[in-house]
């Protein structure tokens, strides 16, 4: 077994299998999956509304990322059900790895062929529900370059409250870009699995 693959089985899955949708599995990531990671992840509609992932983006990068993952930290592939196609990878980082903090941020991207869909909303969703109900946390946060329409939308849906301007740093951009940040607390009713996107 490859250190890469270990590094998928250890961070990627959290202890837990495949997560089932109406119309998405999100599943742990294989050595597969990285050449599409790569095409879809490099496109500068995509890469610049994300944190982490730099433009251009290369097969390399695509390996260093998931080899540099923190402890804790959760990945996956978002793949559609129907044909597994890969549409795009969503997770979670706890806000102090190895500690008993009770909170998490969240994060997610759609590679371009998938936009409009509704994937990013329903993988989140799904995201959501196994962060307060597998892995226990009480608090969610996440955040959005303020210039990116869609992923508010998204944000908005799952029921995300604002918590204020912020500023984030964008590796594919190179610059500090202002953004959004939301909190979401668990809700003792609200099942998140239940929801169409």
């Amino acid at each position: 077994m490859s250190q890469l693959l270990r590094i998928f089985r250890r961070k990627s899955t959290n202890g837990s299998g495949p997560v089932r949708t109406g119309r998405l599995v999100l599943r742990p990531l294989s050595e597969t999956d990285l050449a599409e990671v790569t095409r879809l992840a490099g496109d500068w509609d995509v890469a610049s509304m994300t944190a982490r992932i730099p433009y251009p983006y290369t097969l390399a990068d695509a390996r260093h990322w998931l080899e540099g993952l923190e402890d804790g930290e959760f990945v996956c592939a978002i793949e559609r059900a129907e044909d597994g196609a890969l549409v795009g990878v969503t997770g979670y980082l706890p806000a102090e790895p190895g500690s008993d903090q009770s909170s998490a941020e969240i994060g997610y991207w759609i590679g371009k062929p998938y936009w409009g869909n509704g994937y990013a909303t329903e993988a989140a969703r799904a995201l959501i529900a196994q962060c307060f109900n597998g892995a226990g946390f009480d608090t969610l946060t996440c955040c959005h370059f303020s210039d990116n329409p869609a992923s508010r939308r998204v944000i908005e849906k799952l029921g995300f409250e604002p918590a204020g301007p912020c500023m984030r740093w964008c590796e594919a951009r190179r610059v500090e870009a202002p953004a959004e940040h939301y909190v979401l607390k668990r809700s003792g009713g609200f099942r998140f699995g239940s929801r169409k996107a």
